[in-house]
């Protein structure tokens, strides 16, 4: 997409003096951003001069700079109504963000695997690289926009007026349905407001979000920021009057609208369990193309099957649509997810009592021929977490701990009741110390984990599998979940003698500070305690990391 990163002008620019700027190329319109500031509430981050307002970061601040810090600078640039609604929608505790990757993956990710979408970041240099990076590891085949910015631009506000003019150089609406802005953690610290970007140019919807490490907790939420943010927009035009049909045309019968990423198997098998209600599953949301939306939006109930998407069920609500909780996973969740659905569209009970004598015997059977015999920990960072715990223990498994680093939600209750009823240890929100202290209590004869989970089982010759490649990435709902998982982890477990060989194999060469083979081991030296710090003061850092490595 037309906006690189031109390292000869951004040092051209620090060598020169502000004065001595060449003014950048005007687009098709020019925002007045000190008539627009007589628009604006007080707190859009600029000033009338187009300046950064006071507390922003325009005092060298910059993404090292920690959690505590950007927050406080976002506050003070006037996102402050922008946090407390990302606070209400995604709630922390007990702790304020479990490690996994970069939230604004989940955004981005939603925005490459749509149709006629760009999706334009403007953020540090270092976190474009990796998130992009990390996007076309996982399969993404579009290009990804980014602005660059360096202090200049930032604190004079033309970092807005180049996110501007990028946005009218790509909203070609032979191209694209949509564009997708997304402010990541020092623009979003700076107060860039987004909100000021038009909303449609030449028929193509703009979408701009904030989508920071100190505010959204993991990836797997911020795809609902994206989402939710669609929906609205989707929303409202579908009020205005009619809008375009689904690629496959309108449905025949009432849908069912899919809340949450899934295996591309499972809407095809929950189309198979709504069929005998006369319903049709209808699209999984977030959605392949911008047409989907409203065709999800124009559904007779929604399955949050991932039930942390707030802001998409704060649009369906507001649609008037019911949200039903969990999903039809085994023999247990399949009869109740059916029971709720029934009651959520009005099919007659009969109807529903008919549905489930017909398919949960089949799933009671492939429950059967498919056992899993085994202690097990499990956790995750996806939202499918419970559901797979309960596909677990029907299967005959041993389960001990569930581990989620999404939130808790209303939508969630049945699936942890139904876990905590038979034993198992559910905690929201955990961090990596609750996973690793969950397998060293528990002694598990197989660790399903993310990837730090899974090298600290290995280490203590324990099989381990990774929860996002390997498990999440398989069919869990109806009569196809119900065996799907039991040849996986099956075969992980029986590696037991393995781990144990190599483990032998290897005693005597050291490991942490000893590792190799050494003439005379090297001695431990116990590192000395750093002096107490007291708060940083303004101009100061405090390295204190977000995300990952936090």
């Amino acid at each position: 997409m037309a906006v690189t990163l031109d390292i000869a002008d951004l040092r051209a620019r620090k060598e020169r003096p502000a004065s001595a700027l060449a003014s950048a190329p005007a687009p098709a319109e020019v925002v007045n951003l000190a008539a627009a500031k007589a628009d604006l509430m007080l707190g859009d981050g600029l000033l009338g001069d187009g300046s950064l307002r006071n507390g922003s970061l325009g005092d060298g601040l910059g993404c090292h700079s920690g959690k505590a810090t950007m927050v406080a600078a976002a506050e003070a640039a006037g996102m402050s109504e922008t946090l407390d609604q990302l606070r209400k929608d995604y709630p922390t505790g007990p702790h304020d963000q479990p490690q996994s990757m970069c939230p604004a993956f989940g955004s981005l990710r939603v925005g490459l695997r749509m149709r006629r979408t760009a999706t334009i970041l403007s953020g540090s240099a270092c976190c474009v690289y990796g998130l992009t990076f990390t996007s076309h590891f996982y399969g993404a085949k579009r290009s990804v926009g980014y602005v660059p910015f360096n202090s200049e631009t930032l604190v004079t506000g033309k970092l807005f007026e180049d996110i501007r003019e990028a946005v009218f150089q790509v909203a070609k609406p032979a191209d694209y349905d949509a564009v997708v802005v997304i402010n990541l953690c020092v623009p979003s610290a700076s107060g860039v407001p987004l909100r000021l970007l038009p909303k449609v140019i030449d028929g193509v919807r703009v979408i701009g979000i904030d989508v920071p490490g100190f505010g959204v907790p993991t990836h797997a939420e911020a795809k609902d920021v994206l989402a939710g943010a669609m929906l609205k927009f989707a929303r409202s035009e579908a009020e205005q009057g009619p809008v375009q049909a689904p690629r496959t045309g309108r449905a025949e019968r009432p849908t069912v609208a899919l809340l949450g990423e899934m295996f591309p198997a499972d809407p095809v098998v929950i189309g198979g369990l709504l069929e005998p209600l006369g319903l049709a599953a209808g699209p999984v949301v977030p959605t392949r193309e911008w047409r989907e939306l409203y065709a999800a939006l124009d559904c007779a109930a929604v399955a949050a099957i991932h039930p942390f998407y707030t802001a998409s069920i704060r649009e369906f609500s507001a649609a008037g649509r019911p949200i039903v909780g969990s999903a039809p996973v085994g023999h247990d969740g399949t009869a109740d997810w059916l029971a709720g659905i029934g009651d959520a569209c009005a099919v007659p009970r009969a109807t529903v009592d008919a549905a489930q004598n017909r398919l949960l015997p089949m799933i009671r059977g492939a429950l059967a021929a498919n056992p899993i015999r085994g202690r097990i920990t499990l956790s995750g960072y996806e939202g499918s977490e419970l559901l797979v715990g309960r596909l677990l223990v029907e299967s005959g498994a041993d389960l001990r701990y569930v581990g989620t680093a999404c939130p808790r939600t209303p939508y969630s209750e049945a699936d942890r009741d139904w876990l905590e009823a038979r034993g198992v240890q559910v905690r929201y929100r955990a961090s990596l110390e609750d996973d690793l202290a969950a397998m060293a209590e528990f002694r598990p004869d197989l660790a399903i984990g993310t990837t730090p989970v899974v090298q600290k089982a290995k280490a203590l010759a324990i099989p381990a599998l990774y929860f996002t490649n390997l498990i999440s990435a398989r069919p869990l709902m109806g009569v196809a979940g119900a065996g799907s998982l039991a040849k996986v982890i099956n075969a992980a477990m029986a590696n037991r003698g393995r781990f144990d060989t190599m483990r032998d194999f290897f005693e005597g060469v050291g490991e942490g500070h000893a590792a190799g083979i050494w003439e005379q081991v090297p001695t431990l030296r116990k590192s000395v305690a750093p002096a107490p710090r007291g708060k940083p003061s303004p101009g100061t850092f405090e390295h204190s990391p977000i995300g990952e490595m936090a």
